[in-house]
């Protein structure tokens, strides 16, 4: 759903609330969606007969208001997930207490069924007018829900909304959080670059929200809001993370470095990459919005040896590619669809 016709960061926001449309066709025994981009973190889906349009009457079958954020809706065991941020502002209008939340609802209805507050934030700094205080999507696990506010807190739930453990990651994001943790056998991987003293991935114990390691970025670092994506190469995975100026392929188990692929002044990343063929496609960041084709499998630095293509017209700031069968498709952040071999 969200994946194949909204391939950026979230669903549509609304200052203020949210409004979460379910599809008609949608039943308690489709297929899960249980993290940012679907099961396989690329925006693909095995339903079939799915609607291909919607309006605010047609082909709807529930809507219901919510507090702000971007959060992408997961799904999983007929229920939907989103995180949400309650502010509470003063006379003048400034934020002076918020309520990060985790929102339950049920697939079929709309009803709520869970709503709680993770972290509360006493006079929080400023963030970016574009972004929201919920932007990260969740991910659910089995009976776990395991939820990321970027520096201000990422935290471990069941799916009747009791925290199982909670913590803050330090670094510091000049605009907010955008990008989502991904879950990789009992870790849960995380990037954290941020605009300070301090840019790393790290991997936090699924059960006790230690962390088992974490890798510092290689200098120089900037912002950036992407999500990991785990690739299989040969008989191995690698964890493909996408950073300011480089992104680097690690051994998820440990952090150790593989690969990594340089774009110059390339940074403030949010698209999520995508594989296939035998290629990483990654979107550069700003000055100049490029998608970069790899090829997976090398080792060291792979700038000079493996870089296959780059192609820059209509390349996005914010929406992720989609790869399917050898056609990549991606939206310029002007709204434009393009299509690629």
């Amino acid at each position: 759903m969200n994946g194949v016709y909204r391939p950026g960061r979230s669903a549509v926001p609304i200052l203020g609330a949210w409004l979460l449309m379910m599809l008609s066709a949608a039943s308690t025994c489709a297929e899960d969606w249980p993290q940012f981009r679907g099961p396989t973190g690329q925006g693909h889906s095995t339903e079939a007969g799915l609607p291909s349009e919607w309006s605010e009457s047609q082909n709807v079958a529930w809507k219901v208001p919510l507090d702000e954020g971007w959060s992408s809706p997961v799904v999983a065991g007929g229920r939907v997930w989103v995180t949400a941020v309650n502010t509470a502002r003063t006379a003048r209008g400034q934020e002076n207490v918020v309520s990060l939340r985790l929102v339950g609802l049920d697939a079929e209805t709309g009803r709520q069924i869970v709503n709680v507050e993770v972290f509360r934030l006493e006079r929080p700094g400023a963030i970016n007018v574009k972004n929201s205080r919920a932007s990260p999507t969740p991910i659910v696990d089995g009976d776990h829900i395991y939820v990321h506010f970027g520096a201000d807190g990422t935290a471990a739930l069941n799916t009747s909304g009791r925290i199982l453990w909670s913590t803050r990651l330090r670094y510091e994001s000049q605009h907010g959080d955008g990008g989502s943790p991904v879950l990789y056998r009992d870790l849960l991987i995380v990037n954290c670059d941020g605009w300070g003293d301090e840019a790393y991935v790290v991997a936090l114990d699924v059960n006790t929200g230690k962390p088992r390691w974490k890798t510092s970025r290689r200098r120089p670092w900037s912002h950036a809001y992407s999500t990991p994506l785990i690739i299989r190469v040969g008989d191995d995975d690698q964890l493909v993370s996408v950073g300011a100026y480089r992104t680097v392929a690690y051994q998820p188990l440990t952090g150790k470095e593989i690969w990594r692929v340089s774009y110059g002044d390339g940074f403030s990343n949010v698209p999520r990459p995508v594989f296939g063929l035998g290629l990483v496609f990654i979107a550069t960041g700003f000055q100049e919005p490029a998608l970069m084709a790899v090829r997976a499998g090398g080792t060291g630095d792979v700038t000079r040896t493996h870089v296959a293509g780059t192609v820059k017209r209509g390349a996005p700031y914010t929406p992720s590619p989609l790869l399917v069968g050898d056609e990549l498709y991606y939206v310029s952040d002007t709204g434009v669809l393009s299509c690629v071999e």
